[in-house]
């Protein structure tokens, strides 16, 4: 297990180790007794911070009880600097935990968490950061992944964290097991220097014998607490860094009840006696093996071990091996004799862990008997669903790798009728019994008095079954029926013990259930998690300093603040509705005003000295007045405000030029003249030569060791070279993208999208590089890989126009023009935070050219008809990048030697930039409607950044089209980076050639 806690501000970079316990028993087979999994030490990663956050105090509360554990952990942060801290900690659970509270200090008090939809909480999230505002954000990534982001870790002050954790514990020998692995910084001795101050204090319920303190290297005083035992536990009681707790488990079912909104629950714990009952095994086995890059962090050791007890009581068994990675590859089969797998050892040893994760990109084998999954469960590439088993095959997933998906691969194997079998040290025997053993298993579920039955697993593990549901009637009767025909029952009445947790428990083991058809029933999911404040894959929870805020984003409160966040909201719904409503007349006026800009005939000689432009207004009404300029469909207006024409031909404000005076390039060519005459323009196609330019593209150049040993390899050995680089460049984006891009130019794509797919592993939804990643893949010809990458993207940051723009073009490239436009309508009628400027126009040239190519094909119904106008181009470019709250620039030269720039954003002959992008991920276009011949040189210039750049650059993707809006369209795509302020790079450049 790894926890890492990430401080992001603009510079620096520190790191130092902090601590962090997790609560991970293991869960044994029966009469083994559980060992411990190694737990390394967690990694705390400060950037900005010229002296490290450090860890002043640590106290863990273990509550025990009815089965269950539950856990409080609270953390104090110090930091020593002079710059305020926004902290990330990232941390795995266990098989079995559940995250079921979080609090973090506000004005000196502690404020619990509420739920809140995953994305709408990361956009909160980044707001009120922005306004340096105080919130708190814990997320489920993936699998048994968390994240938890804290904001702000005020300049020489503290931040304090809570969490809690609940678990139904393992039992083992008539015994119940309670572990916690502790970091060596927690239990550093007594006195030494910069240790964290450290209390830990353990309750034990319902008992009257003393637990054992297993690990304790010295005695621990348990002391008489109302209906059962309490102990102080020192640092100087820890052996090996982990505190074992065990007591005797109760022999006889029973029921403990709970409460939650007003619904009564009830969780049962079920002893089952059992004795071994060995399965016959198959003699054709296909083993699925989890190759991606993720896959290297499994102990393959201990996977081995239990293949060769497997296999060694198989005897003779036919193995069809399917390694999985971005993509399934070719079976290979294999033949075991007598127990014999040596050739299929030495190939499994031979695997190479690289790619993505497609877990159900295989197809099944009829003549199976069983399959074992060996993985980590984390699905992150593709749209293959698991494939479905015929009714004689068997799924067992067997896991190794800590923050594994183990509630998904647990639904898979039940699913298919078999196990999850967590293998950790010490497991092994155990673990093989699973495999070779029939587990006894629940055949059937009654309740009388309770409905919403759900076990906890499907069969019996370390002698307890545990079911929860909801209690119906006050006194209640749960029946199960096994499958070797027993049944026992057990009574749930207002006598039985109380359980605080059991509400949790059930909502905890359903969404666990769900895991399988984790789309299917995604809505069904987020809403078990909003009501019982479980993080899920679509429900984090948040904390907000202010009342006013959750007013503001429409997010539950606290019960402290309940009365005075209704009032806030009931004052703030009318002024919500105005902006949702103006909106839309807003996206009109501006698109209007870019149609005026279109239907002027600008001249393409080079401008006189002496010129000058009319001012915005008049050309408008010009425009839009004449008999033969206004646009088809357009009625004339009344002549505009000024305002209204903000995009078009804007003036930059003094304070604007004046922010940028020290990147201002040399003036260009003046741009002062008369404007001809406005003609209208035909809606379908550019009559310019320029649908016929050439485009010219640089390709990155990167100065890299590694790439000057690959260039003079074939793809095979370049493919090896990267392997062998791989490890010392594991966490930069544009290492894949550098060796992608040299493999794509050896020939071999194939191996160039496995490369490029690594980077939907690199840090677990990360949607900036998400976003590279959709780019890349659209740039190598790929659509098709592209479209789930953006959809996972818009899952993560609805709220971000870019989002939409993506997925639409990744929809329009993939062949599906119907869902682009629905998708790309969706930037023009959204209400967008005002960094995102003009992506509503830059949407619509996008959706309306779609429209145009795919006449009669795309149903515009739904779209405002105000809206519906193709307006072609020669020559169009459009700029986006990977990093939030960044200032890039889009630079286009023309043959007049006019430089269109954030400064410059006309130009004589009719070049049009869109709004400077100060803050956001772009995008910036330029668009020109009649190009002059000659040479148009386009550059990309880093201004600034508020923020770390994902992997210390800055990744661009530019489109240059010609004949944009036409059929005879013509774009190409190019990926390139920019390291810090003020580097600029070529990017490519049109050539016009002159009219015939």
């Amino acid at each position: 297990m790894q926890y890492r806690f990430a401080a992001c501000a603009p510079a620096f970079a520190l790191a130092c180790l902090l601590a962090l316990p997790a609560v991970a028993p293991v869960l044994a087979q029966d009469g083994a007794r559980p060992l411990p999994r190694a737990a390394p030490a967690p990694l705390l990663v400060v950037h900005g911070a010229e002296t490290p956050v450090r860890l002043q105090a640590a106290s863990v509360a273990v509550d025990i009880g009815a089965g269950v554990a539950d856990t409080t952990i609270e953390l104090t942060f110090r930091n020593p600097n002079a710059r305020v801290l926004e902290g990330e900690l990232q941390f795995p659970l266990a098989p079995g935990q559940k995250i079921v509270g979080f609090a973090l200090d506000v004005g000196g008090e502690m404020r619990a968490a509420v739920p809140v939809d995953k994305a709408r909480g990361r956009q909160v999230f980044e707001e009120i950061v922005r306004r340096g505002a105080d919130p708190g954000l814990l997320e489920a990534t993936q699998g048994d992944n968390f994240k938890l982001r804290i904001y702000p870790i005020p300049a020489g002050g503290e931040r304090r964290v809570r969490l809690r954790i609940a678990q139904a514990l393992a039992r083992s020998g008539g015994q119940w097991h309670y572990l916690l692995p502790l970091p060596p910084s927690l239990v550093d001795a007594a006195g030494a220097d910069g240790a964290p101050a450290w209390r830990a204090s353990v309750r034990v319920h319902g008992t009257g014998s003393a637990p054992r303190v297993i690990s304790a290297m010295e005695a621990v005083t348990w002391d008489r607490d109302g209906d059962g035992l309490a102990a102080d536990v020192p640092r100087s009681a820890l052996a090996h860094g982990q505190l074992t707790v065990a007591g005797q488990a109760d022999a006889t079912p029973r029921a403990f009840t709970g409460m939650h909104d007003d619904t009564g629950y009830f969780v049962a714990e079920i002893p089952v006696e059992t004795a071994p009952r060995p399965q016959p095994l198959p003699r054709h086995l296909v083993l699925l093996w989890d190759s991606s890059g993720s896959g290297a962090a499994r102990r393959h050791d201990l996977e081995f071990a239990l293949l060769e007890r497997y296999l060694r009581a198989a005897g003779d068994i036919a193995v069809r091996l399917v390694r999985l990675r971005d993509r399934a590859e070719a079976p290979r089969d294999f033949r075991v004799r007598g127990g014999d797998w040596s050739a299929l050892r030495r190939e499994l040893a031979s695997t190479v862990y690289d790619g993505a994760s497609a877990l159900g990109a295989w197809r099944p084998d009829g003549q199976a008997g069983d399959y074992l999954l060996f993985s980590d469960g984390i699905d992150n590439y593709g749209t293959h669903a698991f494939p479905a088993l015929g009714p004689h095959q068997r799924l067992y997933a067997v896991n190794a790798a800590p923050g594994a998906d183990t509630a998904r691969l647990d639904a898979l194997a039940r699913q298919a009728r078999g196990r999850l079998v967590d293998l950790g040290p010490g497991d092994v025997d155990a673990a093989a019994a699973g495999l070779l053993q029939d587990a006894v298993r629940i055949a059937a579920l009654e309740g009388d008095g309770l409905d919403a039955l759900q076990p906890e697993t499907q069969d019996v593990r370390g002698g307890v079954l545990r079911v929860a549901g909801r209690r119906v009637r006050p006194d209640g009767m749960l029946r199960v029926t096994l499958d070797d025909g027993r049944t026992l029952a057990v009574p749930v009445t207002p006598s039985s013990p109380a359980q605080p947790l059991a509400p949790l428990l059930w909502a905890g083991w359903r969404i666990d259930a769900l895991q399988d058809r984790r789309e299917e029933k995604r809505a069904e999911i987020a809403r078990l998690g909003r009501r019982f404040g479980i993080p899920t894959g679509d429900t984090s929870l948040i904390v907000l300093e202010l009342a006013s805020d959750y007013a503001r984003y429409d997010i539950a409160p606290p019960s402290a603040l309940r009365a005075e966040v209704e009032r806030m909201k009931a004052d703030g719904t009318a002024r919500v509705a105005r902006r949702r409503a103006q909106q839309l007349e807003r996206v009109v006026r501006d698109f209007e005003a870019k149609q005026a800009w279109w239907a002027y005939r600008f001249p393409k000689e080079p401008p006189p000295p002496d010129a000058a432009l009319p001012s915005e207004k008049s050309m408008f009404v010009t425009v839009r007045g004449s008999a033969v300029g206004a646009p088809e469909g357009v009625m004339p207006p009344p002549p505009p405000a000024p305002s209204l024409l903000s995009s078009f031909l804007p003036a930059p404000a003094p304070e604007t030029v004046q922010r940028r005076a020290g990147n201002v390039p040399p003036p260009s060519a003046p741009i002062s003249a008369p404007i001809s005459t406005p003609v209208a323009a035909p809606d379908s196609a550019s009559t310019s030569a320029a649908t016929a330019a050439a485009i010219a593209l640089r390709p990155w150049t990167p100065d890299a060791r590694y790439l000057d040993r690959m260039a003079r390899a074939d793809a095979r050995e370049a493919y090896a070279i990267y392997l062998d680089e791989k490890p010392d460049h594991a966490d930069s984006t544009a290492f894949y993208l550098d060796v992608a891009d040299t493999l794509l130019g050896k020939g071999d794509r194939m191996l160039a999208l496995r490369v490029l797919s690594n980077l939907a592993e690199m840090d677990l939804e990360n949607r900036h590089v998400l976003r590279v990643l959709g780019y890349r893949l659209l740039q190598a010809g790929a659509p098709e890989l592209a479209v789930p990458v953006f959809e996972e993207v818009l899952r993560l940051a609805e709220e971000e126009p870019q989002s939409w723009r993506d997925l639409g073009l990744a929809y329009a490239a993939a062949g599906r023009p119907q869902q682009a436009v629905d998708t790309l309508y969706q930037v023009a009628v959204r209400d967008w935070d005002a960094r995102f400027a003009e992506v509503e126009l830059i949407a619509l040239a996008d959706m309306n050219a779609i429209v145009a190519a795919n006449r009669g094909k795309v149903d515009t119904g739904r779209i405002d008809p105000r809206l519906l106008r193709n307006l072609p181009l020669d020559l169009r470019v459009v700029l986006s990048w990977d990093a939030d709250n960044s200032d890039m620039d889009l630079w286009v030269t023309d043959p007049n030697g006019e430089r269109c720039m954030y400064a410059h954003p006309r130009t004589w002959q009719g070049g049009r930039l869109s709004r400077d992008a100060t803050g956001g991920y772009g995008p910036e276009e330029f668009s020109l409607r009649e190009a002059r011949p000659g040479k148009y040189k386009v550059e990309a210039n880093f201004f600034g950044s508020r923020r770390q750049v994902v992997a210390g650059v800055t990744t661009l993707q530019a489109r240059l089209t010609t004949g944009f809006g036409t059929p005879h369209a013509r774009e190409q795509l190019v990926t390139l980076r920019l390291r810090g302020r003020g580097d600029t790079v070529f990017v490519g450049e049109f050539e016009v050639p002159a009219r015939r």
